[in-house]
């Protein structure tokens, strides 16, 4: 059973969704734009823990309905009950614990749309074959929910390859679900040049960076180097024939991005610029996260890239996550972007870490230990 204290918190969120239902159909919220969708989208970020929780009362209600069958006469009766409060019962454990995770407070990145970076690691063309299968894969997870994804700039590698990738994806909480990607990919098979037979190990290296906007990092124009030249690449009625490319270095910093995607010099220009609000917001939060208690690193540990956090081996149809003890198999589905399963594993797993790691802190004395 969930404490009273954690029902307590959980019904002032459901109070809290009544509301902004209720402020839904208010024409004086209705007739603002903004508003309307700032109320819209705090409602949806809620209904998941309250339809959670109604579904928990439920599930009680019909225990103690079942509880009460038990002294019934009638046999068959009683075998009916006792046969349904065994499986519900047996599901109220994973019930209570997810209700917890929605306690969490959320990150406040969440809502962000992301930059992600994939570049070929150790491996040589195999790398660089499973990079662009990797982004592949990204883009089609992206297209099942409905995001729109722009591939920033590539670089290509041999035999159709990619050395590097950044793609820009926007949508309904893209950071949320993407965030725990951010690592190393390892991938395990024989590859098509390999003659013997042999089993290959290579890397991928992923980065998932929310998008920063003009309010969360500021940026001295006087501090940026743009550089234009033509576009490589294949196709395209501007490529090797106008200076529409754009690169950016970040003076203080050192950061470098490129841009080559779109034929007008403009529109590369604002890309870059994107990507390297993304590249300074995420050093930024590297600096905070670093500079945080030992206590809470296992929170944000997936952020590490030089983390190997999955593994991935054709030879045995299997992905494993290491950072979450996660196995799962079909590695044809998961390179087609159907890895929901393993955004719903991370985000539980990190969830109850952060959890834990809430409920340690507010425990007596946890001051002092800490000290």
């Amino acid at each position: 059973m969930l404490s009273p204290e954690i029902l307590k918190k959980l019904e002032s969120i459901e109070q809290r969704y009544e509301e902004l239902t209720a402020l839904l159909s208010d024409p004086a919220v209705t007739s603002n734009g903004d508003r309307f969708r700032k109320v819209a989208k705090e409602r949806a970020s809620t209904e998941p823990t309250v339809l959670a929780l109604r579904a928990y009362r439920q599930a009680l209600r019909e225990i103690e309905d079942n509880e009460a069958l038990l002294g019934e006469k009638d046999a068959e009766i009683r075998e009916l009950a006792r046969e349904e409060l065994a499986s519900l019962r047996a599901r109220m454990p994973a019930a209570e614990e997810e209700l917890k995770t929605y306690l969490v407070p959320r990150d406040p990145n969440d809502d962000k749309d992301v930059i992600l970076e994939i570049r070929a690691g150790a491996g040589g063309d195999e790398a660089g074959l499973f990079a662009a299968e990797l982004l592949r894969m990204y883009l089609r997870f992206a297209e099942r929910h409905g995001w729109k994804s722009e591939i920033a700039d590539t670089s290509p590698g041999a035999l159709g390859g990619i050395k590097e990738a950044l793609v820009n994806i926007s949508g309904d909480s893209v950071y949320s679900a993407l965030k725990y990607e951010s690592g190393v990919h390892r991938v395990q098979r024989v590859p098509a040049t390999e003659q013997q037979g042999r089993i290959h190990t290579s890397t991928v290296t992923v980065a998932v960076m929310p998008e920063a906007e003009d309010i969360d990092i500021q940026i001295n124009p006087a501090d940026i180097e743009m550089d234009v030249f033509r576009s490589t690449g294949s196709g395209g009625q501007s490529v090797n024939t106008t200076d529409s490319a754009v690169r950016l270095t970040h003076k203080p910093t050192g950061v470098i991005v490129k841009c080559q995607q779109e034929k007008s010099q403009l529109k590369n220009r604002n890309m870059a610029m994107r990507m390297l609000r993304a590249k300074l917001f995420e050093m930024e939060l590297e600096k905070q996260k670093s500079s945080r208690d030992a206590a809470r690193k296992s929170q944000v540990g997936s952020g590490d890239r030089s983390e190997k956090i999955r593994t991935y081996n054709f030879p045995q149809d299997r992905l494993t996550d290491h950072r979450i003890n996660y196995t799962r198999h079909n590695l044809p589905a998961v390179m087609d972007g159907d890895v929901q399963d393993l955004v719903d594993a991370c985000r539980t797993y990190y969830a109850a870490e952060a959890l834990r790691e809430a409920s340690r802190a507010e425990q007596p004395g946890a001051v002092e230990r800490r000290a």
